[in-house]
């Protein structure tokens, strides 16, 4: 299946506020659920518009609001200055729910996917959306004294990395952990890879220490989310 459309559009925050978005939509749009795609630290660059089409490809509208206002980097202290500049609680409550009434408006059931940055920003939109129907992180989470797993009520799927050296596998296990005490229908998943597993610009000289693209693992993993979107999107 292939993507019929890529553009960018205007989104409405709930506090009337515009920012930009990356839409990506399916050759069948008719019927098709959506997933908000959060970004990495880079901001809306080519790797993260890729996430996007590929899940059109696959048959779904996906949307990548613009965290950063039109600025991307491919500098590790860039990036870390920019995420640094976020309003995460900002960011979850306003952008990431102006891109969910987005797709609202054009599909009743609506996923919210992230990487990294972006997992922690999706958990974190999970707490506060009732509109959202599934999420899922890609090794990221937020500080867990964040999160109320009380209110998150729809599945949520989770990739982490055993190796990872930014997001600790003991802070899953506890996020996995307050998930189970609150009812929260979560499956984890957790991979013998690096922090970025799934990102295919982690190789090669001058990537992050730390950071490794694994195709064996990312496959694996996309796999079983489009099984999970699978299950809890279409109806």
């Amino acid at each position: 299946m292939k993507a019929k459309t890529t553009s960018m559009v205007s989104l409405q925050r709930p506090d009337g506020q515009q920012l930009e978005g990356y839409l990506a939509v399916p050759e069948k749009p008719d019927g098709a659920p959506a997933v908000v795609v959060i970004q990495e630290w880079w901001g809306l660059n080519d790797q993260i518009r890729g996430v996007a089409d590929r899940l059109a490809q696959s048959g779904y509208l996906a949307l990548v609001p613009d965290l950063y206002r039109g600025k991307i980097t491919v500098e590790e202290e860039e990036a870390h200055h920019l995420m640094e500049g976020l309003n995460f609680g900002d960011a979850a409550s306003q952008d990431v729910a102006a891109a969910v009434a987005y797709l609202k408006q054009r599909t009743a059931n609506v996923a919210v996917m992230g990487f990294c940055m972006g997992g922690a920003l999706a958990l974190l939109a999970l707490n506060q959306n009732t509109d959202l129907s599934a999420g899922v992180l890609w090794y990221g989470l937020p500080p867990l004294e964040y999160i109320d797993a009380s209110r998150i009520k729809v599945p949520v799927l989770g990739h982490w990395g055993t190796q990872d050296q930014f997001f600790s596998i003991d802070a899953v296990n506890a996020l996995e952990a307050k998930f189970a005490e609150s009812g929260v229908h979560a499956q984890f998943h957790r991979y013998l890879a690096h922090h970025a597993f799934a990102n295919e610009t982690a190789v090669g000289h001058g990537r992050i220490a730390g950071t490794q693209y694994d195709p064996a693992w990312a496959q694996l993993a996309w796999d079983r989310t489009f099984t999970f979107l699978g299950r809890t999107l279409w109806s």
